[in-house]
């Protein structure tokens, strides 16, 4: 692609340069023969005696004509690269302006030469620029949120713990039976801590980057299947059943294996906890030779419309779900979004009455060495 613009640029200067020398060696063939033409009358009536005796002298003729086709090749040549010229001084201010801070600098993309790539990638890099400064602010903006909402979620388990201790500790005179109760309850709350600062952990990892990928080849059929059958025993709990289904019967992917069974951990144990009274759970999947499509589905509460856009924030959850019976961090789908980015692909989520569904796009060839700005659409 490059050396095609390259040959059509190179291509262009030569036809200016061939049009300027034809036009010159015209304009110098028309000189000759009307200065001929002006010396022989002015010899004729005996004007302009110096003049045309310079002009006869050879050297000094021959050498306007050499100046003036240079002149006028110059000219020529100018006005057939004026667009050019002025094409590279749109791009010289637009990365002086840049250079100064304004990243909402954009050039117009004019032609298919090598002028035009710099202009798409002048502005295609003042773009990435920009969205990573909008990450950066994002993430110095929710710095404090993040804090508060830590301090809060480990205060409430924190609390409920002491203060369960603290009764078991005076209370004598407790009956056996509350005495387990209450132990119980201390027991559950830890264990709730427990799994919120895991996620939390694993979250910030995966938000910081600290987690080096390890791709390789994974069935992603394989995978959801193990899965699934991992969590028969939170089916019969909840009394649910679960239908996996897809168009083919394997398909491998580069991916990292580990990351994508937690990706698929986290929608699948989202889907119990909040698809309980629908009774079923459905994992599709969709595979073509380059996009992998998994949807996994649950038919229970219907999220409002507003909460959607919402629900990969991290510590967002839906007022339906803030109880103790789900036990949620506000954490796994943040997870789960963090793992499809590093992938390079795109997770989205819809929900009305024929169920909520969390839709996974993954790329079958993953480069990990290639940096995606760009998500699968």
């Amino acid at each position: 692609m490059k050396n095609d613009m390259s040959g059509r640029f190179y291509a262009r200067v030569l036809a200016n340069i061939f049009y300027s020398a034809a036009v010159t060696c015209l304009v110098e063939i028309f000189l000759v023969t009307n200065v001929s033409m002006v010396m022989d009358y002015l010899r004729e009536s005996g004007r302009g005696g110096r003049f045309v005796g310079a002009m006869e002298s050879g050297t000094i003729g021959v050498l306007c004509y050499v100046l003036l086709g240079i002149v006028v090749f110059s000219a020529l040549f100018l006005i057939l690269q004026k667009r050019s010229l002025d094409y590279i001084r749109k791009l010289y201010e637009a990365m002086q302006s840049i250079s100064e801070g304004n990243l909402n600098t954009e050039v117009e993309v004019i032609g298919d030469d090598e002028f035009s790539s710099m202009a798409a990638s002048l502005n295609q890099l003042a773009q990435d620029i920009r969205n990573l400064m909008d990450k950066e602010r994002e993430s110095e903006r929710t710095k404090n949120e993040l804090i508060t909402n830590v301090a809060h979620d480990l205060r409430t388990p924190l609390t409920s713990i002491i203060g369960y201790l603290e009764l078991l500790s005076v209370g004598n005179s407790l009956p056996p039976e509350m005495e387990k109760k209450y132990i119980d309850i201390a027991y559950t709350k830890a264990k709730r801590l427990e799994k919120l600062i895991e996620e939390l952990f694993g979250f910030t990892k995966l938000n910081c980057g600290k987690i080096s990928m390890k791709v390789g080849q994974v069935d992603i059929i394989k995978l959801l299947s193990q899965l699934l059958e991992e969590f028969y025993p939170s089916f019969m709990e909840k009394n649910l059943v679960y239908e996996l289904r897809s168009n083919v019967p394997a398909k491998v992917i580069t991916a990292d294996g580990n990351l994508l069974a937690r990706l698929f951990d986290n929608l699948i144990n989202n889907a119990i906890k909040y698809g309980a009274d629908g009774k079923r759970i459905l994992v599709d999947v969709e595979a073509d030779d380059e996009i992998v499509t998994v949807s996994v589905t649950n038919f229970g509460y219907v999220i409002p419309e507003k909460d959607l856009p919402l629900l990969f924030n991290k510590f967002y959850r839906v007022e339906h779900s803030r109880s103790a019976a789900t036990g949620g961090t506000g954490l796994g789908l943040a997870i789960a979004k963090n793992i499809v980015d590093m992938h390079g692909g795109d997770i989205h989520v819809t929900s009305d009455l024929n169920g909520t569904v969390f839709t996974v796009k993954l790329k079958v060839n993953f480069d990990i060495n290639k940096e995606n700005f760009s998500k699968i659409g």
